[in-house]
């Protein structure tokens, strides 16, 4: 008989929530909680301390990539959780961004629609609970054919900000250059230093590692840039 293993669910979809909590206990996995945004699952993980994390990439409270962050920074605290998260669509840079966490053992990323197959899934989070790391097959695909060029994954606004970032502006002054709000300049900030797998640590430092990668793209890194 395997051993327990207790987790804590993170789904935002009500409905999906309590289905994956009824599957997880019929197959002998105790759900400590079930929780439905990113701070309810950090809170969640804290108090009860479980031995695997299922989690929703897409989370509130900014409904993007609050649940992979949680994890992320979970994986940080307690090298030694295993984390599992389920995504609706291939996204290859939150794949790397998982297995980038911890020594990149106990972690798994699959696809929403490999829960439709139970006796698979189970057997998935039996493997990354055991110590094992589980990748959908889609996303390993799209791993091996990821371009080499490190900035390839950001969007061309994404470009743009991180341009003037090397020009050593701060977001204020990145915001009126580019006639948006500072938290949106924010928001692509934190989209830049995730995609270029630059973990949180001290904010200061990751934005000079990414300007750090842009200059050493250069000058390649100013092509084709799009608003």
């Amino acid at each position: 008989m395997p051993p327990v293993t207790r987790v804590v669910l993170a789904e935002d979809e009500a409905l999906l929530r309590e289905g994956l909590v009824a599957l997880l206990e019929r197959f002998g996995f105790p759900v400590l909680a079930a929780v439905g945004s990113a701070p309810e699952l950090l809170d969640a993980v804290r108090t009860h301390r479980p031995d695997l994390v299922v989690t929703d990439i897409r989370m509130p409270p900014q409904r993007r990539d609050d649940g992979l962050r949680a994890a992320v920074t979970l994986r940080a605290e307690r090298p030694d959780l295993a984390v599992v998260v389920l995504s609706q669509h291939v996204q290859a840079e939150y794949a790397a961004a998982l297995l980038d966490s911890g020594d990149g053992r106990r972690v798994g990323y699959l696809l929403k629609d490999r829960v439709a197959d139970v006796t698979e899934f189970v057997a998935h989070l039996r493997a990354v609970a055991g110590g094992g790391t589980v990748v959908d097959p889609e996303v390993v695909r799209r791993l091996l054919h990821r371009p080499r060029d490190p900035l390839a994954a950001l969007s061309g606004r994404e470009r743009e900000v991180l341009a003037l970032i090397a020009e050593g502006r701060s977001n204020a002054s990145i915001a009126a250059a580019l006639h948006v709000t500072e938290a949106a300049i924010g928001k692509h900030v934190g989209n830049i230093l995730l995609k270029l797998g630059l973990h949180p640590s001290d904010d200061s430092n990751r934005r000079v590692l990414a300007v750090l990668t842009y200059l050493r793209t250069w000058p390649a890194a100013g092509a084709g840039t799009d608003r």
